[in-house]
């Protein structure tokens, strides 16, 4: 069965401003998105599925889907805040004024119904390169075939350096890893990480504590390789952190916080890859020339064609 690639792309753009999942980057009006979509069919994934929010649902079908559902399988699920995993207290209620989902681990599990075999996931904002998702499609077909052989699970990260992922525009949230001999020890997640004036980088813990970081930090971007078998441990794991955190207005069940989870109750293991591929994306709206140039450096060295579709 060929890989699945699961894109996110439900996200507010709170602090783009917009819906940058579908704001034209490339020479041809392409979004970021459309390139992750090409180098996906390019690396072998047979489906790709999106997911988005309901109110942007038909604008996305004709500005987005269109242009490549002849040459991928393609479906959609959106994500929404009321869908809440079974085994919820009875008295379970979350804040009424409430409007932004649950994180990366939500979105994932809204699309559950349409994950039939090993996926990845991946963020509609973030460009991957070619590189990265060929490394992550690769490592899915091989542990579907040699999964039977594992006393664990066997997920795959493809990770990007520090310093190759900040914004000159503002800070930005990252999983930051730390691996053993290429096997994931442990992915933390931090916000509000910056460069200060003076060239050293910080970022806030998942505890609240200010650390500096290291620029050659090896961090997740949110590309990742699991098999189906994943769905039920994220959905036992989301409904935990609802219990603990669900009645907080901004709380959000991060896909890193619960690998993190899952390697450490010797359940999974992770192998890590450094992808070689430049990675870039668009946090906030000035981010978006760097990334639009970017693109099209890319498409002048003809690793792109000038129109993909």
């Amino acid at each position: 069965m060929k890989p699945t690639l699961v894109v996110l792309a439900a996200g507010m753009g709170s602090r783009y401003g917009g819906l940058k999942q579908m704001d034209p980057m490339g020479p041809s009006g392409e979004t970021v998105l459309d390139y992750s979509v090409f180098d996906a069919i390019r690396a072998g994934f047979g489906k790709v599925i999106f997911v988005i929010r309901e109110d942007f649902k038909q604008a996305f079908e004709e500005q987005i889907i269109s242009k490549f559902k002849s040459k991928i399988t393609v479906d959609i699920c959106c994500q929404k805040l009321e869908n809440l995993p079974e085994g919820l207290p009875a008295d379970f209620k979350f804040p009424e004024d409430r409007v932004k989902p649950w994180g990366t681990t939500h979105a994932i599990l809204a699309a559950k119904d349409s994950i039939e075999g090993p996926f990845a996931i991946i963020n509609a904002d973030d460009f991957y390169g070619r590189d990265g998702l060929q490394q992550v499609a690769d490592a899915l077909v091989n542990t579907a075939t040699l999964q039977a052989d594992k006393s664990k699970e066997q997920y795959t990260i493809v990770a990007y350096k520090l310093a190759n992922t900040l914004s000159e525009n503002g800070s930005v949230n990252r999983g930051i890893c730390t691996h053993n001999n290429g096997i994931l020890d442990s992915v933390e997640e931090y916000t509000e990480i910056s460069l200060a004036a003076d060239g050293t980088c910080s970022g806030n813990s998942e505890k609240g504590e200010r650390n500096a970081l290291p620029l050659d930090s090896l961090v997740s971007m949110n590309l990742w390789g699991f098999p189906a078998s994943i769905l039920p441990k994220l959905e036992t794991h989301f409904r935990d952190f609802l219990i603990e955190r669900g009645s907080e207005m901004k709380s959000e069940c991060y896909i890193p916080t619960v690998i993190d989870a899952l390697i450490h109750s010797q359940v999974a293991e992770c192998p890590l890859v450094s992808s070689e591929s430049n990675w870039f994306g668009v946090t906030y709206p000035d981010d978006k020339e760097q990334v639009v140039q970017s693109i099209l450096n890319l498409v002048n060295e003809g690793v792109y064609p000038q129109s993909l579709w």
